[in-house]
């Protein structure tokens, strides 16, 4: 009887030492597919400092590289804690160009009481334009011209992929379109769309 006892615990402990042998094998299998598939087939995304400035949805398509000089100095976006300088950019390549330090106010499109689609846009980065994903229909931008303050109610919010140029194209009426990079891997565009308010 005790011998039949000494047999079954020895066999169990074999059964559990090989579980465990197992186990152990297995993590070290899924550990090499995990190494080999970043190693071989992952393709990391452009670093955001690119990315970006192809960000700005084929610029001249929409605007036709018209030249004409911005009177956006700044924009302020109280409940978000932005408040940032603004700087001209010009379509190079079919793109608008990005700051790395500022937003950017692309080129062709309006300036504040003039009337069209006013394209803002800066990286999703902390200081610029990361805290965009936090905004709220009906919060209030500012923007600062060379003369006043025009002010901005946000009335959409939508995600777009870049080909899309519809969001940035010459509009009848005053619009004011802020844009960032969002999405898996910045694959998508988040558009903020505000109307002027008195």
């Amino acid at each position: 009887m005790v011998k039949l006892k000494k047999q079954r615990k020895k066999s169990s402990q074999k059964i559990r030492n090989q579980n465990k042998r197992n186990n152990i094998l297995l993590g070290v299998i899924f550990i090499l597919i995990g190494f080999a598939w970043f190693a071989f087939l992952y393709k990391p995304p452009t670093l955001q400092t690119n990315n970006l400035a192809k960000e700005p949805i084929i610029a001249d398509q929409a605007f036709k590289k018209v030249s004409k000089e911005s009177d956006v100095k700044s924009i302020i976006i109280p409940r978000l804690n932005i408040d940032l300088s603004v700087l001209p950019s010009k379509i190079k390549n079919g793109y608008w160009e990005v700051s790395e330090t500022s937003a950017s106010h692309g080129e062709g499109s309006a300036n504040p009481g003039e009337g069209g689609n006013i394209v803002v846009f800066a990286h999703a980065k902390e200081g610029l334009f990361l805290g965009l994903r936090n905004i709220k229909k009906d919060d209030t931008v500012y923007i600062l011209t060379k003369l006043r303050w025009y002010k901005y109610r946000i009335s959409e919010i939508v995600s777009v992929y870049p080909n899309d140029i519809t969001t940035v194209a010459p509009t009848a009426s005053e619009i004011l379109t802020l844009f960032t990079c969002s999405g898996f891997f910045d694959d998508k565009r988040l558009i903020v769309k505000a109307i002027p308010e008195e």
